[in-house]
């Protein structure tokens, strides 16, 4: 395996894990919603962290896609 293709193995494996918790964060939020059991600082808390997290994803999705000038 080459160096490229081993930090694009790395990068796919990095974004199968900050898209895991973005979901799991996403439940997360749902359920403290619907079940009435966190106050909004918490909520507020975990939504910047999804926030965070889907900046990140962003991120990666950009270097694994090569730019196509047209």
């Amino acid at each position: 395996m080459t160096g490229q293709e081993e930090g694009n193995e790395q990068v796919q494996l990095e974004l199968a894990r900050l898209r895991q918790e973005h979901r799991d964060l996403d439940a997360a939020i749902d359920a403290m919603v619907s079940l009435g059991t966190a106050d909004s600082i918490q909520i507020q808390r975990l939504k910047k962290r999804k926030l965070v997290l889907k900046d990140r994803i962003k991120q990666l999705e950009d270097q694994t896609v090569p730019d196509i000038i047209a």
